[in-house]
């Protein structure tokens, strides 16, 4: 019996919808998915005929599949496509000649990933947007609120905690906008990545196979050209760093001798194992958890830029997990980031009585009004440019 990961040493992602849309069977759906897209396009240009595309799309269902199975087969090859296509080829019968025709493994490998990070993608958006609704609340409502601001972890001069949120919320907002810019294209080469396969059809297919898969159209194949994935692993390393900060800054704030800020309480959130007394700041800690992985992993799509000639030879599959990782963890991210946002529980009573010493103290130096300055404005300025943001897209967390 082979166990799933269910995250039990990932807890940032556990149960989330980001893992749900990055999981083994939503891999194997996508790698389907990009199959019966390639038989649609060809069978619009005339290559295969419709009614083999027909069949194929039948047979490309996941529940049709043996997930563990095709796992274990992967290791002949040294990727999944290679079984699966054999599967695929005897569930669709008299079609199964015309399954995968003219493609190659890192085709269908490639396509899925860019149909997956889609689909993740459009999760970690909407998740990224309920974290901002919260943030810009929290901007808007403190935007008068006194509170010391830190420098080299040490009081400095009086700010706003509208202020604090505001940055924040803006930090976020550029990393959102990042990550929705980045083109997740198709990939359609062949042996060798000239098409050489579709004769007449070769520079068309591309275009067409993109579009049944909903994906952007790539300008040539991309085997060992890694810049798609190379910039969303690193997009998602900057959205997850903006909440990184976030949650770093209330870990700060929530310490006993701070206590400015506590996070939404829960039955059996924050608890510790041997200290009862104790009020754990679990949400922001698991947050950061993940800020602290995801550059990791970006920084191996960035080293496989590096691939050989055609085809790399363990580059291209380096990638693979730390892809998924780099979605579901900041997926996961942004859903904890939103549920922290949307509750944390704020004291400004507690920011007046620990701002009072430093009040004092910059008085007898004659330093400043001992006011807050334009913070109040800036926390303004940061809610406007997120609404103006939020005005111009779509709002179901789509790009």
């Amino acid at each position: 019996m082979v166990s799933p990961d269910a995250g039990l040493l990932s807890p940032v992602r556990a149960g989330t919808e980001a893992e749900a849309a990055t999981g083994d069977r939503a891999y194997l759906a996508a790698l389907l998915d990009a199959e019966a897209a390639l038989a649609r396009a060809q069978a619009r240009l005339g290559i295969v005929p419709e009614e083999a595309a027909a069949a194929i799309v039948r047979a490309a269902v996941p529940d049709r599949f043996d997930l563990v199975d095709l796992a274990r087969r992967a290791r002949g090859a040294g990727n999944p496509v290679v079984p699966l296509v054999a599967a695929l080829r005897e569930l669709a019968g008299p079609a199964g000649g015309h399954v995968h025709r003219g493609a190659t493994s890192q085709d269908i490998v490639d396509t899925a990933a860019m149909i997956v990070a889609t689909r993740a993608r459009r999760v970690v958006l909407g998740r990224l947007d309920q974290a901002m609704d919260a943030l810009a609340g929290l901007a808007a409502r403190y935007r008068d609120t006194p509170v010391a601001a830190r420098t080299l972890g040490r009081q400095a001069v009086p700010t706003t905690f509208g202020a604090k949120a505001g940055g924040w919320l803006l930090g976020v907002l550029e990393a959102r906008e990042r990550l929705a810019a980045v083109p997740l294209p198709a990939q359609l080469g062949g042996a060798a990545g000239t098409l050489d396969g579709y004769g007449a059809h070769a520079l068309d297919l591309p275009d067409v196979f993109a579009d049944e898969a909903g994906l952007d159209r790539p300008a040539a194949p991309w085997h060992t050209r890694r810049t798609p994935v190379a910039e969303l692993g690193s997009a998602l390393a900057l959205a997850a760093g903006a909440l990184g900060k976030f949650a770093t800054d209330v870990v700060l704030l929530a310490q006993s001798e701070v206590d400015e800020v506590a996070e939404p309480a829960a039955p059996g959130r924050g608890g510790s194992s041997a200290m009862p007394h104790k009020r754990n700041p679990a949400l922001a800690t698991m947050i950061r958890s993940a800020a602290l992985q995801v550059p990791a992993y970006a920084q191996v799509l960035l080293a496989s830029l590096a691939a050989p000639h055609e085809r790399p030879a363990g580059e291209w599959h380096a990638e693979w997990q730390p892809l998924r990782e780099c979605l579901r963890l900041t997926g996961g991210a942004a859903e904890t980031a939103a549920e922290l946002a949307g509750g944390l529980e704020v004291r400004p009573e507690r920011m007046a009585a620990n701002l009072a010493g430093l009040l004092e103290i910059l008085k007898e130096h004659g330093h400043g009004s001992g006011g807050p300055g334009a913070a109040p404005e800036l926390a303004d300025r940061a809610v406007a440019a997120y609404r103006a943001s939020r005005a111009g897209r779509p709002q179901n967390g789509g790009a």
